[in-house]
């Protein structure tokens, strides 16, 4: 007994949901007066104004966390860039200790070139590093070492 009418009333629930949704969809308003669908306008109104404030809570939390990570990867770009010229630096004593205080100028000279990196650049703009052996130059000569077999 108690769970038929437990059943009853769940059925009952049930449809009075069905019909509140068909009516939040517009449909089957004919038999609604004035007052009625004034009440519907507030409250659809209210679920709406809430719905966006859900929202925009959700484009706010995004953008800030899309500014710290922008902010995290200019840092780490800012701390690459001084890794680098360490490293230019670097190689350019390393340079000077190899081949002379002349030929280290020029590879100042050219680091210092339109090709090279400034930390005004654009941060967001992909960076690409390539390893290379230094180029000879004109004045310097390679050391070969030449074999030959002559039969008389």
């Amino acid at each position: 007994m108690f769970w038929q009418r437990e059943a009853v009333l769940l059925r009952q629930q049930l449809e009075n949901l069905q019909e509140n949704h068909r009516k939040m969809m517009g449909e089957e308003l004919s038999g609604l007066n004035v007052k009625d669908l004034q009440n519907m306008e507030k409250q659809l109104e209210m679920s709406l104004r809430s719905v966006r404030m859900k929202k925009d809570q959700i484009l706010i939390d995004k953008v800030q966390e899309l500014n710290r990570k922008g902010n995290f990867s200019h840092h780490e770009n800012t701390e690459l860039y001084k890794k680098l010229e360490l490293v230019r630096q670097e190689n350019t004593e390393l340079y000077e200790k190899v081949y002379g205080t002349r030929d280290a100028n020029a590879v100042r000279r050219n680091a210092m070139s339109s090709k090279s990196l400034s930390i005004n650049e654009d941060p967001h703009a992909p960076l690409h590093l390539q390893l290379s052996q230094p180029q000879l130059h004109h004045y310097e000569t390679p050391e070969t070492t030449k074999l030959g077999l002559s039969l008389h």
